[in-house]
């Protein structure tokens, strides 16, 4: 604006009018000195409400020197710049006021425009014209490239928004299945659901507390890491949920919690799975490393627990013996109930282990699960 400025500095002096070409001249030298003092002292705001004062009211002023709208050509419209500034540099209601006094001054020249307009500056029409033609585009564009700035920084701020708001979703989902993150977005109300048909897994890995203590921290957490994130693959492969791990051990479960009704076939073929793949780890760390899997089918309560580090969790009499299943099964074998037998035994070959105390439970029949039939 202050090199635009030029133009009405000039004209007007060249036409002898030294009262309407000191007033763009003056806005050129205090806003040189105002640039001057805020790269010095850093005082943005002295800086910002300067030029907004001089952008509302030195238009206005310059209009009436020269006589009114049309003398002027209407150059009191880069006052606009004023509130148009304050709203994008100040904030919204910070700017009422501003516009609020552009619109006092425009209601002020119109007043007294008539009264003004008989003593207004004699120009060639020619420059009115120009001067009409200036200022339109001189304030339009200003506008125009100030919006076109705010509105290039929102996009790139809502880009940068929407890039943070994936990693937040991949985040979520990486803790809670799809449905329920999906359910607690939408709602605070509390996410319990009772599925009267699951298969839980518990899996362990044998030995791997002393094989810690032998190895580095590094190491162990690798190795651990290694053979988790190929159990979770092996789980989305199966269509079965991961629901946590604890330490060395890996829970899942299936039929939560989208109900499915092969829900034990479909625990059992990752059971089968996550042997083979605990092998291929063990030989790829050079450390042999068995599982030990428990599994049972029933009723279960499934919901997210926790505000500040939330969770998907299961409770119920077959997660316990699930558990139970695991922590009295045998090494490198899957035991489960009688309850999943009855489920499994038209596809899969199982054996009867025969009559366990279990702790908790008493006297259990359980089976081992060998492998899928052809």
């Amino acid at each position: 604006m202050a090199t635009l400025a030029f133009a009405w500095v000039g004209t007007y002096a060249v036409l002898g009018l030294w009262l309407p070409a000191a007033i763009p001249f003056f806005y050129q030298l205090a806003s040189a000195a105002s640039l001057y003092t805020f790269a010095r002292t850093h005082r943005y705001r002295l800086f910002r409400t300067s030029q907004l004062l001089m952008s509302l009211v030195l238009p206005f002023a310059l209009q009436w020197s020269l006589g009114g709208f049309a003398a002027s050509s209407a150059v009191s419209l880069w006052a606009l710049t004023c509130p148009v500034g304050a709203l994008l540099f100040v904030g919204a209601r910070q700017a009422v006021p501003w516009f609020a006094a552009f619109a006092a001054l425009m209601a002020i020249s119109g007043v007294i425009d008539p009264l003004i307009s008989g003593s207004a500056a004699s120009l060639p029409e020619g420059v009115v014209v120009s001067f009409f033609v200036l200022n339109l585009l001189g304030v339009s564009g200003t506008a125009y490239f100030l919006l076109q700035y705010f509105v290039r920084d929102r996009e790139r701020a809502l880009a940068e928004l929407e890039v943070e708001r994936a990693k937040s979703e991949r985040l979520l989902l990486n803790v809670l299945p799809g449905s329920v993150a999906a359910r607690l977005k939408e709602s605070d109300a509390v996410i319990a659901d009772g599925f009267g048909a699951a298969t839980v897994l518990f899996a362990d890995i044998v030995g791997f507390t002393p094989l810690a203590q032998a190895l580095p921290p590094a190491d162990t957490v690798a190795l651990l890491d290694r053979v988790f994130a190929a159990w979770d693959a092996l789980a989305d492969r199966h269509g079965v949920e991961k629901i946590k791990t604890i330490g060395d051990a890996y829970m899942a479960a299936g039929g939560l919690p989208a109900p499915r009704a092969d829900h034990a076939e479909a625990i059992a073929d990752l059971a089968l799975a996550m042997g083979a793949e605990l092998e291929r780890c063990a030989i790829a760390g050079g450390a042999p490393l068995e599982v030990r899997i428990g599994i049972d089918s029933g009723p279960v309560v499934a919901g997210v627990i926790g505000r500040a580090k939330f969770s998907y969790d299961l409770w119920g009499d077959t997660v316990n013996t699930a558990s139970r299943m695991e922590s009295h099964g045998l090494p490198g074998a899957i035991q489960v109930t009688e309850r999943t037998y009855e489920r499994l035994r038209p596809r899969f070959d199982l054996r009867r282990r025969g009559a366990i105390e279990v702790k908790g439970k008493g006297t259990m029949t359980t089976y081992l699960l060998l492998g899928r039939r052809p």
